[in-house]
């Protein structure tokens, strides 16, 4: 395929490819920091480092995209780094079940944050590889949230306000991501 120079990458679009790396470099520093604190003998480690690995085929698949279409990624970048790990470690140091209730809310949010961008996409038929990249990713994320659903995510301590605090971040951290 060939690079479409930044000048022609329309801004909403070079937005969300943007956000969605972020998200998924994002997702790689929480799964870091949750194997850190875990390391690879505490349950639910290997499904983790399985998460872990998908992620950073994600993240991999994004950078590609950004350096062949131009798309800078988000000045953050330094700031997600270690907010993503802190926020796996400090859930990891809650016990097992608090790490996987992390990972039910930041998939739910994803979730719902790709389907919002394949409706756009779909609406307008626009940017197909894109789209079909988002669909692929949205299905493992899903994979994701229900692993850890199934692994006891909702047992955490204070689940309900554990997961809508990690939500509300996830949600700010999008926004923010996609302007700067």
């Amino acid at each position: 395929m060939t690079k479409t120079p930044a000048s022609r990458t329309p801004d909403h679009i070079a937005r969300m490819i943007r956000v969605d790396q972020a998200g998924e470099f994002g997702a790689t520093r929480i799964y870091a920091g949750q194997l850190a604190v875990m390391g690879d003998r505490a349950p639910d480690s290997a499904e983790i480092a399985g998460m872990a690995e998908q992620e950073a085929g994600h993240r991999a698949k994004f950078d590609a995209l950004m350096a062949r279409r131009g798309v800078r990624p988000t000045a953050l970048q330094p700031f997600w780094d270690k907010a993503g790990f802190a926020l796996g470690a400090a859930t990891a140091l809650l016990g097992p079940e608090a790490a996987m209730a992390c990972t039910a809310a930041v998939e739910t949010e994803i979730d719902l944050h790709y389907s919002q961008q394949l409706d756009q996409l779909e609406a307008t038929n626009e940017d197909p590889e894109l789209a079909a990249m988002i669909e692929e990713f949205r299905e493992d994320e899903r994979e994701h949230r229900d692993a850890a659903l199934a692994a006891g995510a909702e047992r955490a301590p204070a689940y309900p306000v554990l997961s809508g605090l990690i939500r509300l971040g996830c949600k700010a951290a999008i926004k923010i991501s996609e302007r700067i």
